[in-house]
């Protein structure tokens, strides 16, 4: 029985995503354009950050609805 149990319990970790993303909107203040990114910003001469989103596509989606980012 413990070795069932133990299967199901590796089988079910192996389901659980490794790591949970986060994802910036940054706003370059010298392009005047808008992206993605992983890391948060540091040059903060150069960047500012818009946001932080728990998706790309959430990201994506609120980047399209901020005023600075359209083109």
């Amino acid at each position: 029985m413990k070795r069932y149990l133990l299967a199901a319990l590796l089988v079910g970790m192996s389901a659980v995503p490794v790591s949970a993303a986060t994802f910036y909107v940054m706003f370059d203040k010298t392009k005047k354009q808008c992206s993605i990114a992983t890391t948060p910003p540091t040059e903060t001469e150069k960047f500012s950050m818009m946001g932080q989103y728990g998706s790309k596509q959430a990201a994506m989606d609120a980047m399209s609805k901020m005023k600075e980012c359209k083109r």
